[in-house]
């Protein structure tokens, strides 16, 4: 063998070999996936079967503090169902029970009472498409004077610094210390309320006040005539 067959041998020999890696198989990705996909699922179910009662008692209690900001001189509430076009008086429930999932599914307002027990008023919750998503809101009715008496924001997305003004802007709560409802209430121009039944808008955010506008005018066509059945149902026993 002569020395340049030496040095070729030499050189095959002391270079490294290459191993190919065996590419997966179709069924070990798909399994891989599935067991992913199943413990991330896993992990969402827990936390929404852990907060939603949480959630749902902060909504619950947020609603009754919204309550009592509505009607000012309220100090307890009868919870009301609307049935079949008729307001019934929810029976109270006992401690710890909770409701069934029918009863959470039907409309409710709350009627309003003083310390001496004397009525004042109703709390009604509505809600309304608004620029970025649904504004879900609580107003006080007085049903005697036919006008709103106050208003709460309870839920909304509106734009920071412009939408979200319809709850951040003291101004424009103004609107519903004694907005008319009849005729049924419009929107009009930031200075140009000349009406009791006319709602100022916010300068750029337009869209967010009307919305409001459309949340109390669709929900009074909704309760309206329960409400008068109901008084007069009350007057009469």
């Amino acid at each position: 063998m002569t020395v340049d067959n030496v040095h070729i041998e030499e050189e095959k020999e002391s270079q490294p070999t290459i191993l190919q890696e065996k590419e997966p198989s179709s069924f070990r990705l798909i399994s891989s996936l599935g067991i992913a996909g199943f413990f991330s699922g896993l992990v969402l179910v827990s936390v929404y079967v852990f907060t939603q009662p949480l959630i749902e008692a902060n909504r619950a209690e947020a609603l009754q503090n919204a309550i009592f900001k509505v009607l000012p001189a309220c100090e307890s509430f009868v919870t009301l169902q609307l049935r079949d076009g008729k307001l019934i008086e929810l029976k109270q429930k006992k401690e710890g029970e909770k409701s069934s999932k029918q009863e959470k599914e039907v409309k409710q307002i709350f009627a309003g009472y003083d310390k001496e027990n004397k009525f004042v008023g109703f709390a009604i919750p509505g809600s309304e498409t608004g620029f970025q998503d649904v504004i879900v809101a609580l107003f006080g009715y007085d049903s005697d004077a036919k006008v709103i008496i106050g208003f709460e924001v309870l839920e909304s997305k509106e734009t920071p610094g412009l939408g979200d003004k319809i709850f951040k802007d003291a101004d424009f709560q103004l609107n519903f210390e004694a907005l008319a409802v009849e005729p049924e209430i419009i929107s009009v121009k930031n200075g140009e309320k000349k009406n009791n039944n006319e709602v100022e808008s916010i300068t750029g955010a337009t869209i967010s006040s009307k919305a409001i506008v459309r949340l109390l005018n669709n929900t009074m066509d909704i309760y309206k005539s329960p409400i008068n059945e109901y008084l007069n149902d009350q007057a009469n026993d």
